[in-house]
């Protein structure tokens, strides 16, 4: 007698599907919400995601003047803090490698929109992206995801960090991102001279303008009053009178004595005349010092002043040139530049993305929303009313 053996296979088979599905259906939400993101994430990084080329450069701003000697103790206590001279400027420079004006000039020397959109690159990480458009923001938001420029604050040094899809495309753009940040220190460098330099040269433009108008109407002066010095020459004028006065003097002591022992001595009448001609030469030197309008104490008020606006515009330049000079050194002293630390690197394997750890990354976030959200579910059931 024959026995049929394939039934009872049959009904195992039929009894395993049913508790498959059972045991699916009871896991349906852990499959969606932590198994399914896990699996495409472990054939998105392991298969798909392309790699990601990182190259660096670091560098800091210094001054020729950050170690001079007179500095004062809060000043070095500030310095051995950390906050250098430069740290401004470099935070001014990080600032612009951020910037869409660092992109605008990055887009003239380089054509970093072929080097976002290489072939290398997998249609999730390449720009543009898969909902972006090819417009100049969406470039520049793309550009803040793959460069980065901070402040390390151990090193005290400035990082720029560049990520592409090939070695030299990386290279590259680090390479003219230092480049612009460096002529943008120059630019700052120059602005500030300009600033403080061109303030000092007009103040002697000024003086020697005023000082040069002091000259004229001094020289004016003198051509209108017929004269040079009117102190020299008053003094020479004096200095006539005096001797003048001393002869007849001496003359009139003479004739005194004549009279008293020889009244009639003939000579007594050729004394007289000659201390009248005296008198009337010390009256006409004395008229030419006093005299009314065109003495020369009448134009001695004008040359005088003159002579203290001629001086003082003279003091004054010779304070301005002082002042430009003084601004230029200061200028030279406050003077920036960057240093390359470390140059830009080619990288020689990629960096990104880091697979595995971007899978587990998935998983752990997944599972935690998973929990967070069955926990939840726990809640309300359990606060339900009961019928």
């Amino acid at each position: 007698m024959n026995v049929n053996t394939s039934f009872p296979v049959e009904s195992e088979t039929s009894q395993r599907r049913p508790a498959i599905s059972d045991w699916l259906k009871k896991r349906r939400w852990f499959l969606i919400f932590v198994l399914g993101p896990t699996l495409l994430a472990a054939l998105y990084y392991g298969l798909i995601a392309s790699d990601v080329y990182v190259s660096e450069s670091r560098f800091v701003i210094k001054s020729p003047d950050e170690k001079r000697s007179q500095m004062s103790t809060l000043a070095n206590l500030v310095q051995t803090t950390g906050l250098s001279g430069g740290q401004e400027q470099t935070n001014e420079v990080l600032t612009f490698v951020r910037s869409r004006d660092a992109l605008r000039q990055l887009e003239r020397v380089t054509d970093v929109r072929a080097k976002f959109a290489s072939d290398n690159a997998d249609a999730l990480a390449r720009w543009p992206t898969p909902f972006g458009s090819n417009s100049f923001e969406s470039l520049f938001k793309y550009y803040g995801k793959r460069v980065e420029a901070t402040f390390d604050s151990e090193g005290g040094t400035a990082l720029i960090r560049v990520e592409a899809f090939a070695p030299r495309d990386a290279y590259e753009i680090n390479l003219r991102l230092l480049d612009l940040s460096e002529a943008l220190v120059n630019r700052l460098n120059d602005r500030a001279q300009e600033t403080a330099i061109t303030e000092a040269q007009s103040q002697v433009e000024l003086a020697s303008a005023r000082a040069r108008t002091a000259r004229i109407a001094l020289s004016q002066y003198r051509n209108s009053q017929s004269l040079i010095d009117p102190t020299r020459q008053a003094a020479g004028v004096l200095a006539i009178a005096d001797t003048l006065i001393a002869e007849r003097a001496g003359l009139q002591a003479q004739l005194e004595t004549m009279q008293r022992i020889t009244p009639q001595n003939p000579s007594i009448p050729t004394l007289r005349r000659r201390i009248q001609s005296l008198n009337g030469q010390i009256a006409s030197q004395d008229s030419r010092v006093v005299g009314g309008q065109g003495g020369i104490a009448s134009k001695l008020g004008g040359y005088e002043d003159l002579i203290v606006e001629q001086e003082f515009a003279t003091q004054s330049l010779n304070a301005a040139s002082a002042a430009l000079v003084q601004a230029r050194a200061e200028a030279q002293r406050q003077k920036f530049y960057l240093e390359r630390v470390v140059d830009p690197n080619v990288p020689d394997e990629p960096m990104l993305p880091k697979r595995l750890l971007s899978v587990i990354v998935v998983l752990a976030c997944a599972l935690s929303l998973y929990f967070i959200g069955w926990m939840f579910m726990i809640g309300v059931l359990e606060h339900a009313p009961k019928d």
